[in-house]
């Protein structure tokens, strides 16, 4: 049988998917002992020990200063920020999506801004968007929105665009508008499109977070990890690493079991 043709079931798919996990960590403690047995005090690859200890005072000592437990403040205000921003996203790429991909004049006039937009780097903006808008949190938001919102809306527009037009022409010959175009033919099919376009900005979305927060910014998961590399503390930059690639996971489990469970057909499923 060729291999693309075998179907893994379900628990294999879960030991296969831990394996190459399982080999890095044991690859990773290996090449740690090592260095800790030629040095000590060795600081590139701490052991599980050193950060425990590292992350035991940041989670569950408060900070003198500001009396807060400082790895979840991290956690609260980067989460917050990152939900804002890729709501804001998902909500320009809904409705700015399904205009462009319904109405060809609205699709002529801005659909040319919205790809001059997605094409610029993000990260060039930063220093214009902190000028503009200050240190505070609006400019680490309209980073993300800047940064994955134009591509999302590309996204939905173009699939929108591609709707069999024998479902639009129906649609018309039974006399709906295009504003009920948009909304009974259209919406509906761009809904599982847009968990798909959520889930893949997310990884952009963390890149352009942890850019703002590391150069201006006071609390979060970004500031913290350059904030400790000046003193190469890996046993608290590789913890943070680790829960930012956790969180991540996460909330792309929680989009797709979303999807599977809201839009069922979309994934050739039966209701």
């Amino acid at each position: 049988m060729r291999w693309m043709n075998r179907q893994v079931r379900r628990s294999d798919r879960l030991l296969l998917g831990a394996a190459p996990i399982l080999l890095l960590v044991l690859v990773y403690l290996v090449l740690a002992a090592s260095r800790h047995a030629a040095n000590p005090a060795d600081k590139i690859l701490p052991l599980p020990a050193g950060m425990v200890q590292a992350m035991s005072a940041l989670i569950a000592q408060p900070d003198p200063l500001t009396g807060q437990l400082v790895f979840w403040s991290d956690t609260l205000a980067s989460l917050e920020r990152l939900g804002i921003g890729l709501g804001i996203s998902t909500l320009m790429a809904l409705v700015v999506g399904l205009a462009l991909g319904v109405l060809p004049p609205v699709r002529a006039t801005f659909g040319p801004l919205v790809t001059g937009i997605a094409v610029i780097p993000p990260i060039a903006l930063l220093p214009i968007l902190f000028i503009a808008l200050g240190l505070g949190e609006t400019a680490k938001v309209a980073l993300i929105v800047i940064g994955i919102a134009p591509v999302m809306i590309r996204d939905i527009a173009a699939h929108v665009t591609a709707l069999p037009r024998e479902q639009i022409v129906k649609a018309q010959t039974l006399g709906a508008s295009s504003w009920q175009v948009m909304i009974r033919v259209a919406l509906p099919q761009a809904m599982p499109r847009l968990l798909q376009a959520m889930r893949l900005a997310l990884g952009p979305a963390w890149v352009f977070l942890i850019s703002a927060e590391a150069i201006a910014s006071d609390v979060g998961l970004g500031y913290r990890i350059f904030l400790v590399r000046r003193y190469l503390s890996m046993d608290v930059i590789l913890p943070y690493v680790a829960w930012i690639a956790l969180l991540a996971i996460v909330m792309d489990v929680a989009l797709a079991f979303l999807s599977r469970r809201m839009f069922p057909w979309a994934h050739g499923e039966s209701h």
